[in-house]
């Protein structure tokens, strides 16, 4: 559609909408989620909410569209209404973004651009058309990809190795060839680099070309020599500049080449040797050999008379250049000097010759000495016998065959110098002999060995037949570490890729039979690794203690013989504990019942806390941050007590908070609440509040009817529950008849039973027992309830005479039997002001009405009735009273904790 709508707007239209082609720039971080705001294109456009002169009716909507869903659309979302750019659910990767795109065609309409990755920012660039036609523009996005550090350095090899002359003097540099690649720009890219161990002679230093590029040259600090140590093997470290940073490491070989700095060297100044004047052509006079430290070629030694050696001489003894090997060349006769001086000149390369004399003497015989002939069954090459390891016991190594040239004397043999050989007659046959090992040979205990077959004759005359045996080395050794039991320790939280130890293990046997690789047991954690060359062992992640504090698994040494041969040991990590972990409650919040009255320093409960670390860092003190005046607690047990008894009616509840402090440096803590709840016991008596005072009195009319309420007691009691539920009972009763009043046990109301006739008047006297349903033993408070039944109060005094003597009471302690009905109401001390405004209120309109009722009396009874109102004024507080708490009074909910 959007073609089509394109083909026929008119090169008008199209020359106008050219023209209002717009730029916009965006940049956001790479590996944003989906859903973050890139920028709304209609707000920074500055698009009208609606187009053009059309009504508001008929504004056409805004729609912004890409114009294709290339390379880039696949990053971005894009609200076709409100013109707002989301990333999508694709993460963008800078690193891969730019890569790929640099080897793509970019697109006008969504491509990426990036000319170099790692310099240049990245930039992905999307084509937005906006329609309607009348707000037609081609929008021009350009996102500016920031580089966050995602990316450790990486070195392009796992083993770097560098040849370094050992006569390079100090400060010299040689480039590292393969430097670190780290795909993030700028800082977050390679920044330093650092050796784990230089060996007090090697540094890095950094160098930066002109394109950014750093390259590390390894820096000689110290004197090199070939012959002290050939290698080292260290590990390179590249480390960006992010923060944290991030590192990557690479196995560095630095191998020191040989230079021509040592020369020949004889052990022997001279050599003296003897010779018989009757020794054949090509015997074997002696052998001169002169050792060169260096190698290859600078080790190459050739051997050549001296031009002081006389000609004779000469042509007499053979000198081979090569070998060193000493021969006679031509026939001794009587004209031959009996002493040779052979001056011999070892040569090496650029050296000044090592000189060695040997002095051979000639003994002339007038007889022909014995004959060794050997016929050899082993392998021989030029005198020297090659054996293998291992050969079993009687090996045959050669037949000799002994005898007299003459035939004219006896010849006997034996054998002549160490090792594991026997030379014996072989039989049937006269002069034979069989030459043959006694024992295995071992390379690795000794490889040469230097024997001679010694013949002699009757006269004394003796002939050396010398034969070097070369030992061959087999794979009959297992390598062999230095310790069978690894034992290695790390602190916990380390860095990834941590270096923990460097195997060693030494093969006896030679070549690559001798040639040591390291592996991994089957049983160990796949983040550790082991370097197969160098024997380094790393852990690649970050150990946790609490998580596991032991490791134990097996490493493995093979060499390279065949077959291969292996030896196995076993490496211990203990990890070492860091204060990471702060203590931890096993609850947030404790709750604690405790009975009140609850003895000081008695044992409340106990704070439950621990610590996942160890050691000092998991000893943890407990402290109370608020309420230390009233509690402590013992840090080691976690008890709390309270340093005084608890009284609930005081303060019914405790709100504290716990703090607990480890022992690490820098020390964690945590607190916890706890509440203390204080359950009630019965250690308060009924307080009674009404009558105040037993010698108050009531005036009685005889004309009451029976079921009236007369007045009422009433208590209160400051425990809770079934401590506080009271009781009221008549336990003493005096007066004309005590029967005719009785007491309501719920309530305290006390009511007249029966009609009150003339022989009733006088004073009644009540003992009213309060008493509380508490456990185990109930508490009671006792109140005199005086009532004076009578028309008229005539002689207060005398009444108050009457009340002033000790009463004659026997006691009727009978339990009052009520039933309990629980109720919400709870009678605290802070409910008494309400309960007083509301009893002045009651007692005021009491007061008026009782003064009315007067007037009207006293029209009707003249002044008896007069004398009648005056006694009712002493009557009207406590009927007052009366009515107040029978108004007020409501059943009491008990809740049985």
């Amino acid at each position: 559609h959007l073609l089509f709508f394109l083909l026929f707007v008119g090169p008008f239209n199209c020359f106008a909408s050219y023209s209002r082609a717009t730029e916009l720039f965006y940049s956001l971080n790479e590996g944003l989620p989906a859903g973050v705001l890139i920028g709304s294109l209609a707000r920074d456009l500055r698009l009208p909410a609606a187009g053009g002169q059309h009504p508001a009716a008929l504004r056409p909507p805004l729609s912004f569209t890409l114009a294709s869903h290339g390379l880039g659309g696949q990053y971005v979302q894009l609200d076709n209404h409100s013109g707002e750019l989301h990333t999508s659910a694709v993460e963008i990767d800078r690193e891969a973004l730019c890569v790929e795109s640099s080897g793509a065609t970019a697109f006008a309409s969504s491509a990426v651009s990036s000319s170099s990755p790692s310099s240049e920012p990245c930039l992905l660039l999307l084509d937005v058309l906006v329609l309607p036609q009348e707000y037609f523009r081609l929008v021009k996005v350009k996102i500016a990809i920031r580089d966050v550090n995602d990316n450790a350095p990486r070195f392009p090899v796992p083993h770097i190795h560098l040849s370094v002359p050992e006569n390079a003097p100090v400060n010299t540099r040689l480039a590292i060839e393969h430097p670190a690649l780290d795909p993030d720009m700028g800082t977050n890219g390679v920044q330093t680099y650092r050796l784990r161990d230089n060996y007090g002679v090697f540094t890095l230093d950094v160098e930066e070309n002109e394109s950014g590029e750093r390259t590390p040259y390894l820096i000689v600090m110290g004197a090199l020599d070939r012959e002290t140590q050939e290698e080292y093997v260290t590990v390179i470290i590249a480390e960006d500049g992010g923060t944290p940073p991030l590192m990557g490491s690479a196995t560095l070989t630095i191998g020191i080449s040989d230079v021509n700095d040592n020369c020949p060297q004889f052990n022997d100044s001279q050599l003296n040797v003897t010779l018989y004047g009757n020794s054949s052509l090509g015997t074997h006079v002696a052998t001169v050999h002169a050792v060169d430290m260096d190698l290859g070629s600078n080790a190459q030694v050739t051997y050549s008379y001296s031009q002081k050696v006389h000609q004779p001489s000469r042509d007499l003894f053979h000198l081979n250049e090569s070998t060193g090997a000493i021969t006679l060349s031509t026939k001794v006769d009587g004209d031959t000097p009996k002493l040779h001086r052979l001056i011999i000149l070892g040569n090496g390369p650029g050296c000044i010759p090592a000189v060695i004399t040997v002095l051979v003497t000639i003994i002339k015989v007038m007889m022909r000495p014995p004959e060794v002939v050997p016929r050899f069954i082993a392998n021989e090459v030029e005198g020297v016998v090659y054996l293998k390891e291992l050969e079993p016991i009687n090996t045959p190594i050669a037949f000799f065959t002994i005898k007299d040239p003459d035939e004219k004397y006896k010849v006997s043999c034996y054998l002549d110098g160490d090792g594991p050989f026997r030379l014996s007659p072989y039989k049937p046959y006269n002069n034979e002999y069989l030459l043959e090992t006694t024992k295995p040979l071992d390379f690795e205990t000794q490889q040469l060995y230097e024997i001679s077959v010694v013949a002699w004759n009757s006269e004394g005359f003796r002939v050396n037949k010398v034969i070097k045996v070369q030992v061959l080395d087999d794979n009959d050794n297992s390598p062999v570490f230095s310790e069978q039991l690894i034992e290695l320790s790390i602190e916990e939280n380390n860095v990834p890729n941590a270096f923990l130890t460097k195997l060693h293990a030494t093969d006896a046997d030679s070549g690559e039979r001798g040639q040591v690789s390291y592996f991994l047991g089957p049983d160990a954690p796949s983040y550790f690794a082991l370097d197969k060359t160098t024997g380094v062992l790393t852990v690649s992640t970050q150990l946790d203690r609490e998580e596991k504090e032991k490791y134990r698994y097996t490493v493995k040494a093979v060499d390279s013989g065949f077959p291969p041969r292996e030896s196995i040991a076993t490496v211990t990590i203990t990890v070492l504990d860091k204060n990471d972990n702060s203590p931890r409650f096993i609850n947030k919040d404790f709750s604690f019942f405790v009975p009140e009255n609850f003895p000081g320093f008695g044992e409340i409960g106990v704070i439950s806390v621990t610590d996942a670390d160890a050691g000092q860092n998991g000893w943890v003190a407990l402290s109370v941050l608020n309420g230390s005046d009233i509690f402590v607690i013992d840090t080691g047990k976690g008890v709390l007590r309270a340093k005084v008894s608890l009284d609930r009616e005081q303060q019914s509840s405790y709100v504290l908070w716990i703090e607990a402090v480890d022992g690490g440096d820098p020390a964690l803590s945590s607190t916890a609440k706890i509440t203390i709840l204080l359950l009630d016991i019965n250690d308060n008596p009924p307080l009674v509040l009404f009558p105040q005072s037993n010698m108050s009195y009531l005036l009685v009319l005889p004309s009451t009817l029976p079921g009236s309420p007369i007045t009422e007691v009433y208590a209160v009691d400051k425990d809770t529950g079934m401590n506080a539920v009271i009781a009221y009972s008549i336990i003493g009763r005096r007066g004309p008849r005590p029967e005719s009043f009785r007491i309501d046990p719920k309530t305290g109301n006390i009511t007249l039973e029966e009609s009150l006739m003339q022989n009733d008047y006088g004073l009644y006297r009540l003992l009213v027992k309060v008493s509380d349903h508490g456990y185990p033993e109930p508490l009671h408070s006792t109140v005199m309830v005086n009532l004076f039944v009578n028309d008229t109060v005539s002689n207060e005094s005398y009444i108050e005479s009457l009340l002033r003597k000790e009463p004659d009471i026997s006691i009727e302690e009978k339990q009052p039997q009520i039933s309990i009905e629980p109720t919400h109401k709870k009678m605290e001390s802070a409910s008494c002001m309400p309960t007083l405004v509301a009893l002045s209120i009651i007692s005021l309109g009491s007061i008026a009405l009782v003064t009315g009722m007067g007037i009207y009396i006293c029209l009707r009874k003249g002044k008896r009735h007069h004398r009648a109102d005056e006694n009712l004024e002493i009557q009207i507080p406590l009927n007052g009273r009366i009515n107040l708490h029978m108004l007020e009074k409501k059943p009491v909910e008990i809740s049985n904790i």
